[in-house]
């Protein structure tokens, strides 16, 4: 089968459209990782031991399924018990939570990283629980965070593909639709990889950038 640029350019619109909705899920799954690791790490490191242990294990556990059977719970059972969520709103939630296990990974790990003489200095100052985690911990914890978490977030982006298994019409999802219609798997396929490509390699250069700004990211 011979390359068509006359098949590109009739097709090229449709896969716009599904890059805008795979980096508008990227975009909104990040912000929600970003939220639900923050509020896992402190609840791991509440004095409350049920909390902990509980935050704990059900991190463990998400962190320990896979991606796409997630998804499918999210879309597909939850609705049997009157949860009926948007395709996109429930990839967007279904990538926020599995990733938000992992960025918990990388917040503890900026946290521990404060000197202990930070928090001792916070106790002397009289410092509330809630100023000595906004204005001491979190602003010196979460610089040296941002490679790795960059890092968590171009991942997500790859992982993409996955949300088309439950109707979110993102790039994968559109080209397969494409494909199907016209019968031409070469184009489309192929557009979606360098699609791919092109947006990764730019992230890969913001995080090289961010690397060299805020320190070498831990792996």
């Amino acid at each position: 089968m011979d390359w068509d640029w006359d098949f590109v350019r009739q097709i090229l619109p449709t896969l716009i459209q599904g890059v805008k909705i795979t980096i508008l899920a990227t975009l909104l799954g990040s912000v929600l990782a970003a939220i639900v690791g923050l509020g896992i790490a402190l609840a791991r490191r509440s004095p409350n031991k049920a909390l902990s242990r509980t935050v704990g294990w059900v991190a463990e556990f998400i962190r320990g399924t896979p991606l796409l059977v997630q998804l499918y719970f999210i879309f597909y059972v939850l609705p049997d018990i009157g949860i009926l969520l948007p395709p996109l709103v429930a990839g967007v939630i279904g990538l926020g939570l599995h990733y938000g296990t992992y960025t918990a990974e990388v917040y503890r790990a900026g946290i521990d990283n404060v000197p202990r003489g930070q928090w001792e200095a916070a106790k002397a100052c009289n410092l509330s629980a809630r100023q000595t985690w906004s204005h001491i911990i979190i602003p010196q914890a979460i610089p040296p965070m941002i490679p790795a978490l960059a890092n968590y977030f171009i991942a997500m982006f790859k992982e993409t593909p996955l949300l088309s298994a439950i109707t979110v019409l993102e790039l994968m999802n559109q080209a397969k639709s494409v494909a199907n219609t016209y019968y031409r798997y070469l184009e489309p396929i192929t557009l979606v990889g360098a699609f791919f490509l092109a947006i990764s390699l730019i992230s890969v250069v913001l995080l090289r950038w961010l690397e060299r700004r805020y320190g070498k990211i831990e792996r």
